[in-house]
C-alpha cells in the first residue's frame, strides 16, 4: 500500500530526522510508516498514490471550512500577488485583532505571532513579569506546544511517543513548572494551599484536546478562576485548538469565564501559520515596545496569514447555525458508531464537545490523563490502519481530537460508517 509514500518515506528519512517535520505525523503509535498527501478539496484529501480519504484530521484543527475553501483561496491569491511578507505593519493585522478582541471580551489587546507554541511561551513570559514569580501550572495531559517550561507530562505527540519529558530542558526550568491532575479540584487547592505565593500563573486547555477531547468537569474553571485571583496570579486558557471550534469566540464565552490570557492559533490563521495572544491592557501592556517584556518574530501578523484568518472568521460570523450544524452531524456520527462497536464487543467511551470528539478504547468514562491512559493503543492502532485501509484519515494517535468542517456532510458519514463497519468486521 502507498507505493509513492514508502518511497518518499524512505527518502524523507535520511533529511529529516524521524522522516517528518512534527512527530504527529509519524505512524510509530499506529505502526506502518507515514502517507503523503497530494491535494485536498473540501472534506475529502488525496494521497500521492492518488487514494481519495474522508479527513477527520483536518490539519489538526484549523480547517473548519474545509480543505481550499474558494474565498480562503481566492483571498490568498489575491493577497499573494500583492506581496507575501512586508516586515511592516499592515491594516490586516489591525483588521483582524480587532475581530478578535470583539469576539472574546476578556480581551483588551491582542499580540499576532506565528505559531501557537509562540503564543504560549508569551503568556508564560507576561505572567512571570507581571506577577514576578517563577511557577507555573498546568494539567498532566494538557499540551501548550513544544517550549521548554511546558513540556513536562504534556499531551499531544509527547503522550502519543510516550515521553515522561523531553531530554534538552533544563532540570531547573521543569521544576519551575508545577502539573496536577485536570479536573482534579481537591490537588490544585492543595497545591495553591502551599506554594500559591509562588505561582505565576496557572495555564489550561479549558476544553483538553491534547489526551483527546476531555471536557471540564462542573466548577473546575470556576475553581481555577477563583484560586488565580485569591492568590494574585493569571489565569491562562490555552484556546489555540478551542477559539472559534466551538462556537464564535472561545469556550471561555461558554463557560463564562474572564481569564487574564488567551492564547489563539489554527482557525484564526485559516490554514496558515499563527499565533495571538491577548487579554488585560495593563497585562498586554508590557509587552516591548510599550513595554519591557520582549516579543518578537519576523512573520508575525504576515498578510497571507491574515487574509486567510479575516476571510475564514467573515465566514463564520455571518453564517447563521454553522457551528449548530457541525454539532448536529458530529453528534449523529458518534451516535450511529457506538451500536457498531457494541455489536463486535469492543468497549468505547467516545467523548465529544461540538464538532471535537475522540474515541477512546475504554469501557472507563475519561475525564483525565490517567483514565485516558488506560484506553487499548494496540485495539486503536489496528482500528487506525483498518479506516485508513478503507478510505478515512484519522489522527495516528489515540489520544488526539477528531475534527469535522463545515465541508463535511451526509454522504461522508454514510462512507465513514460504512468503512468503521467493516474495519471491526475484520479487526
Amino acid at each position: 500500500m502507498n507505493d509513492m509514500s514508502t518511497q518518499l518515506f524512505e527518502e524523507a528519512k535520511k533529511i529529516i530526522p524521524g522522516g517528518v517535520n512534527s512527530p504527529v505525523r509519524a505512524f510509530k503509535a499506529v505502526g506502518g510508516h507515514p502517507v503523503f498527501m497530494r491535494e485536498a478539496q473540501g472534506a475529502r484529501i488525496v494521497d500521492v498514490d492518488s487514494r481519495e480519504y474522508v479527513d477527520y484530521v483536518m490539519s489538526w484543527g484549523p480547517l473548519i471550512l474545509g480543505h481550499a475553501h474558494p474565498a480562503v483561496v481566492e483571498a490568498i491569491k489575491e493577497q499573494a500577488g500583492k506581496g507575501t511578507s512586508y516586515g511592516a505593519p499592515t491594516p490586516l493585522e489591525v483588521a483582524l485583532a480587532g475581530l478578535i478582541i470583539e469576539a472574546f471580551p476578556s480581551m483588551d489587546m491582542v499580540r499576532m505571532m506565528s505559531s501557537g507554541t509562540e503564543a504560549v511561551m508569551t503568556a508564560i513570559r507576561l505572567a512571570r513579569a507581571f506577577t514576578g514569580r517563577e511557577r507555573i501550572v498546568k494539567f498532566e495531559g494538557c499540551y501548550h506546544g513544544h517550549a521548554d517550561s511546558l513540556l513536562v507530562k504534556a499531551g499531544s505527540g509527547v503522550a502519543t511517543l510516550g515521553i515522561p519529558g523531553s531530554p534538552g530542558v533544563p532540570k531547573h526550568l521543569a521544576e519551575l513548572t508545577l502539573t496536577v491532575p485536570y479536573n482534579d479540584q481537591e490537588s490544585i487547592v492543595k497545591l495553591f494551599e502551599e506554594q500559591g505565593r509562588e505561582i505565576a500563573g496557572v495555564i489550561v486547555e479549558p476544553v483538553a484536546g491534547n489526551m483527546g477531547v476531555v471536557a471540564p468537569r462542573p466548577g473546575f474553571l470556576e475553581l481555577l478562576r477563583g484560586l488565580t485571583k485569591a492568590h494574585e496570579s493569571l489565569l491562562v486558557f490555552d484556546e489555540v485548538i478551542t477559539g472559534f471550534r466551538l462556537t464564535w469566540g472561545g469556550y471561555q464565552g461558554i463557560a463564562g469565564i474572564d481569564p487574564d490570557l488567551t492564547c489563539l492559533g489554527k482557525i484564526i490563521g485559516g490554514g496558515l501559520p499563527v499565533g495571538a495572544v491577548g487579554g488585560k491592557r495593563i497585562i498586554m501592556e508590557q509587552l516591548a515596545p510599550l513595554g519591557s517584556v520582549y516579543q518578537a518574530g519576523t512573520l508575525s501578523g504576515n498578510p497571507l496569514a491574515m487574509t486567510a484568518g479575516l476571510t475564514t472568521l467573515a465566514l463564520l460570523q455571518h453564517s447563521t447555525d454553522c457551528y449548530e450544524a457541525m454539532d448536529r452531524l458530529a453528534f449523529s456520527l458518534c451516535e450511529e458508531m457506538k451500536p457498531l462497536f457494541a455489536r463486535k464487543g469492543i468497549p468505547v467511551t467516545i467523548n465529544r464537545l461540538g464538532s471535537m470528539f475522540t474515541v477512546f478504547f475504554t469501557s472507563d468514562p475519561v475525564s483525565d490523563f490517567a483514565t485516558a491512559s488506560r484506553a487499548d493503543t494496540e485495539i486503536f492502532a489496528r482500528f487506525f490502519r483498518g479506516m485508513l485501509r478503507n478510505g478515512i484519515s484519522l489522527p495516528p494517535s489515540q489520544f488526539e481530537a477528531w475534527f469535522l468542517s463545515l465541508a463535511h456532510n451526509h454522504e461522508d458519514m454514510d462512507k465513514t460508517l460504512s468503512a468503521c463497519t467493516s474495519t471491526l468486521n475484520n479487526l
